[in-house]
């Protein structure tokens, strides 16, 4: 949500923007006291940004996966889109600028993006710009006086998207003065928030005046290009040249810092995926949807506010030599983005592989001996692999050579640890499913003109028979889905957990380039992320959209209501292709999954720890559900205290990564691997399964 800059709300990628066009004239007189702004020249496309448009709209026509046709429809939604991104708190924009704005432009994006022009996103974007360095102004000049009643039962509305924008210009300086009450209350109760409130805010909305008078071209054309995009499935997107370079670093994982992948939504700095082996990850202090908010350099450097700032920026500012310590003040995504911040520590280094490799654990439950396998990410040493190397690193070898371990060990059953796993290799995924089953299809590929492809497992050897289980979250996606989707179609184990993100989408990247010509030479354009097929698993259904469900739900304290291929507007839809031939192992049966998941919920009902559990979590998710914060000290105190009083009872320590005791999620799916041991032995004797408790 935003509260004070303009930034794109980038599910994704990564785009500050902040903008602003027509004249105050346009829309009416603003009454407010605030100093004249200094003239500021609009912001007008490049001819290359216009040329990168011109190239970006013929791929979407001709490439993309969902075949959209380009008329006033498509200009519609991109207006809405692209009004939302720039304004989702609705705190900049009056109803009636809407209006005007849909009126003049809601059906002109069409013809703009088959002329290749940007005239309307840029006009839209400049006078968003504009009433964005009048909120600063205001929010500025009313800092460094106001004095707040934090005894009055006032509320702000942190989720606005089914509201109104604001009539006028009163009721859109009244909002900005609850914005500024909140803020200054989480700043209260922030971690190193030592010096006066007043003084810091006032310091931070100076600083964000100044970022706004540095726009440039690019973040009105990165802004419009997103809604454009976005507008065709979420997973496709526009780097310009300097984001491509950021992108590429990314995807290497060798430049020294925190092990992170991150992008804006609205004026924040969010984390979008922790990077196995890399600082953070080892640290389990830095979490996915996480909010940066500051940044310090050692251990007493002062901490920067960068809300607002360039994602570039940022990550400048975020890397540095490995061994040097850095500082993030964050927003904790437990949080649900309410309450307030707190400032971690990690120590600069490059991915350690060895630490994203695939890793074994043990647990004991009644006796039994469960192996559990973590598996951070599907990896794979391209590289080495081509160069035909000995001992290139790939998920499918450590798990076979885990797997050997725990067979060794006399393990009774296996637990496949999937959380936050986002994905990784599409052939890796494919080889370690073929671990557990013989031979045959791991997952089908369509692309947009029907044509299918199966992807198969051809080695007929499985390395572990018993009985198994996959542990999945909110997080697990792609290549993750992939093999639970196959694991629970072949019944080769129980899927356990929480429904997946739902990333069932394939993506290729596509250069722009303008051509040799006789008087010029050829002129990076930047790249486009284009969706071109989607997944389907043997079964005939996509995992896009609706991921996979478990046979047992085991929730996480994982906000699902904001994460997910679901919670995106533009998301392609599930559906369905023929299946594919298989023949299922059926070690698991559905009556199986039934009487498991009965006998889970019975004693869930006697288990204090789940009953606990559950409980806290049913509390976490009404504070997150909340529309509306308090502004009352003593109601944002109380709600601060049950959440930090949540965080601290079930959240991971860094210092407790190894140890199972208090992983409930882990805990949970042990159990239930016994008894499916117990299961498996009953119907091997011939007699009925029993019926056990485990009661703490």
């Amino acid at each position: 949500m935003d509260y004070h800059t303009p930034a794109i709300i980038r599910k994704g990628l990564i785009v500050v923007i902040v903008s602003l066009g027509c004249s105050a004239q346009t829309f009416g007189k603003n009454p407010f006291p605030l100093k004249p702004a200094v003239a500021v020249v609009p912001l007008r496309p490049t001819e290359t940004q216009l040329a990168a448009g011109r190239y970006v709209t013929q791929y979407l026509q001709k490439n993309h996966y969902r075949r959209v046709a380009v008329n006033d429809s498509l200009s519609q939604q991109i207006f809405r889109r692209y009004i939302d991104n720039l304004d989702g708190s609705k705190s900049h924009f009056l109803s009636g600028e809407v209006a005007a704005l849909r009126t003049a432009y809601g059906n002109r994006l069409d013809n703009e993006l088959l002329e290749g022009r940007s005239t309307a996103g840029f006009a839209i974007y400049n006078q968003f710009l504009r009433r964005s360095r009048e909120k600063m102004r205001f929010m500025k000049a009313t800092v460094d006086t106001v004095r707040f009643d934090f005894t009055r039962p006032e509320s702000l509305d942190l989720d606005r998207k089914n509201d109104p924008w604001p009539a006028d210009f009163r009721q859109l300086r009244a909002l900005w003065r609850k914005e500024l009450k909140y803020q200054w209350l989480s700043m209260k109760y922030s971690e190193g928030s030592g010096k006066s409130i007043r003084t810091e805010l006032s310091k931070t909305y100076a600083n964000r005046l100044r970022l706004l008078s540095r726009q440039k071209s690019d973040d009105a054309f990165q802004a419009y290009m997103y809604a454009v995009t976005t507008s065709f499935d979420p997973h496709t997107s526009y780097f310009s040249p300097d984001e491509f370079e950021n992108f590429q670093i990314d995807l290497s994982r060798s430049l020294e810092g925190i092990g992170a992948k991150l992008q804006m939504e609205s004026e924040y700095t969010v984390v979008n995926e922790i990077i196995p082996g890399g600082p953070a990850f080892k640290s389990n202090l830095l979490k996915k949807s996480d909010r940066i908010i500051g940044v310090g350099q050692g251990a007493a450097g002062e901490i920067v506010d960068v809300r607002g700032w360039r994602i570039n920026d940022v990550v400048k500012l975020i890397r540095g030599s490995k061994g040097t310590l850095i500082r993030l003040k964050i927003y904790p995504a437990s949080q649900g983005g309410r309450g307030p911040a707190k400032v971690i520590q990690l120590v600069r280094d490059k991915v350690n592989l060895q630490e994203q490799a695939a890793r074994k654990s043990f647990i004991d439950v009644d006796g039994r001996k469960i192996g559990v396998i973590t598996i951070p990410s599907f990896y794979l040493d391209f590289e080495a692999q081509k160069l035909n190397a000995n001992n290139f690193n790939s998920t499918t070898r450590d798990v076979a050579r885990i797997l050997q371990d725990l067979n060794s060990a006399g393990v009774d059953g296996v637990i496949i640890d999937l959380r936050d796993n986002g994905g990784g290799s599409l052939e890796e995924a494919v080889n370690v499913t073929g671990l557990f089953i013989p031979a045959g299809p791991v997952v089908q590929i369509s692309n947009s003109s029907g044509g299918k492809m199966v992807l198969r497992d051809e080695d007929k050897r499985t390395m572990y028979e018993g009985p198994l289980a996959v542990l999945v979250n909110r997080y697990s996606a792609s290549a993750s889905e992939i093999f639970a989707a196959a694991v629970q179609d072949y019944g080769r184990g129980v899927i356990v957990g929480e429904q997946t993100f739902g990333k069932g989408t394939v993506q290729s990247l596509v250069k722009l380039s303008r051509p040799f010509g006789f008087l010029s030479r050829q002129t990076d354009l930047g790249q486009l992320k284009l969706t071109i097929a989607k997944f389907y698993r043997i079964s005939g259904g996509s995992t896009q959209h609706k991921g996979v469900s478990p046979d047992i739900a085991i929730p996480s304290l994982i906000d699902n209501s904001s994460v997910g291929e679901d919670t995106y507007t533009s998301s392609l839809p599930w559906s369905t292709i023929s299946r594919t031939f298989y023949r299922p192992v059926s070690d698991i049966s559905r009556d199986d999954i039934l009487h498991l998941r009965q006998n889970y919920h019975a004693a869930s009902l006697q288990n204090k720890t789940s009953r606990e559990y559950l409980r806290d979590l049913g509390i976490l998710n009404r504070i997150r559900k909340r529309k509306v914060v308090a502004l009352s000290e003593a109601a944002y105190k109380a709600e601060n205290d049950e959440l930090k009083r949540i965080e601290k009872r079930w959240m991971i320590e860094p210092d407790s990564i190894r140890d199972s005791s208090r992983d409930f999620m882990l805990n949970r799916s042990a159990e239930i691997v016994t008894r499916l041991v117990e299961l498996k032995k009953s119907r091997q004797a011939g007699a009925p399964p029993k019926r056990t408790l485990s009661v703490n």
